[in-house]
């Protein structure tokens, strides 16, 4: 079966992704799927239930709802639960059910948000993709929703896709805003921890965003469309930061859109390679040839890759691909469940990602 997962686990699903770009941000999210699902979604990948809950719930989908198309149900459960929490905004996500069923979701949020008066989102996902998809999705749609119109200040930026699904080690997200400081800019929002719906409202004013992550591309590209907002990508991993920093000052001065991690790295044969999030991968990538002076090969297969990666690097689809990818590979930075995919004798530098291995990445 071409692309099965045979050894590998699969990275996060597209609705969990969705779920945790929206945790911190005071919204209800309702997920059409039958009931006792939840945890499958935001239980496994999601760190902040031990510090904090979340306006997250399942419809309970019955099987004669799903065969029959009852949408009331949905509608009504919905209206009766914002009207009681009265949240900032509901965000409906689809499950593989309603999306095989055709349920008509943006019709759905129309009839919600008007016997509501509550903003209503949809957030198109359906099983079938990877957490990448789902995140980035949801936050473009809280971007199109809520920034405000607004004119640029100088010396202010963003940071775009920061989640736990990718940043799960304590103080990474602390790390990031210190950061942005030093690099002499005031942070105005980080989308999506650590700020708040009102912060993110304000994003319209930066003069650059940062996308620390895949995540981030759609809101990036959605800000750069709206205010003409120059963006940079890339990850201050240590090596690396200095240089990021010095592109992060330039794209404000020349409203430039700079992908360092892509276009100024080292190019040639590479038997060290990183795999991981196109984004996290590049930028490891990037100082390990800082350090070196040698070129580094990144490997990625998740789906929002395509654009960021450069010439040597590989866009991987299964782990067929990932195996094959690594063939040559002698030092491999990566989580320590891709081990039985790296060649024997390669040395397996381990690189914890929750969206990956879940729980275990925290066990180490």
């Amino acid at each position: 079966m071409n692309r099965s997962q045979r050894i590998l686990p699969v990275y996060t699903g597209d609705v969990s992704g969705a779920c945790s770009a929206l945790f911190e941000l005071g919204g209800m999210v309702v997920i059409h799927d039958p009931s006792g699902c939840n945890s499958t979604y935001n239980t496994h990948d999601e760190t902040r239930w031990y510090d904090h809950n979340s306006m997250i719930f399942i419809s309970a989908l019955m099987e004669r709802d799903a065969i029959l198309g009852n949408d009331n149900k949905l509608v009504d459960d919905v209206v009766d639960a914002a009207l009681e929490l009265k949240p900032r905004f509901i965000a409906i996500c689809n499950s593989p059910i309603p999306f095989i069923s055709g349920t008509d979701f943006p019709a759905l949020c129309k009839i919600i948000e008007r016997r509501t008066n509550i903003p209503c989102l949809y957030v198109r996902t359906n099983g079938m993709h990877d957490y990448t998809v789902g995140a980035g999705r949801a936050l473009a749609e809280v971007a199109h929703r809520f920034v405000l119109p607004t004119k640029p200040r100088e010396q202010v930026a963003n940071i775009l896709g920061a989640t736990p699904l990718d940043f799960c080690e304590p103080g990474a997200v602390d790390r990031l805003r210190a950061f942005v400081g030093d690099a002499g800019f005031e942070l105005l929002s980080c989308w999506a921890m650590g700020s708040t719906l009102d912060e993110l409202m304000r994003s319209g004013e930066a003069a650059v965003n940062l996308v620390v992550s895949s995540v981030g591309i759609p809101v990036a590209r959605l800000l750069r469309e709206r205010f003409g907002t120059p963006y940079v990508v890339g990850v201050p991993i240590d090596g690396f930061a200095v240089p990021l920093a010095d592109v992060l000052t330039r794209a404000a001065k020349t409203g430039e859109c700079l992908l360092p991690t892509r276009d100024a790295r080292v190019q040639g044969e590479a038997t060290c390679y990183v795999v991981g999030e196109p984004v996290a991968a590049t930028s490891r990538a990037a100082a390990l040839e800082i350090a070196a002076g040698e070129p580094v090969r990144a490997v990625c297969a998740v789906e929002s890759a395509f654009d960021l990666l450069g010439p040597i690097d590989v866009r991987a689809d299964g782990e067929e691909e990932v195996e094959q990818a690594l063939t040559n590979a002698s030092t491999v930075y990566a989580d320590k469940l891709y081990a039985p995919v790296c060649p024997a004798s390669a040395r397996l530098m381990p690189l914890p990602h929750l969206a990956f291995s879940g729980r275990q990445a925290l066990a180490r």
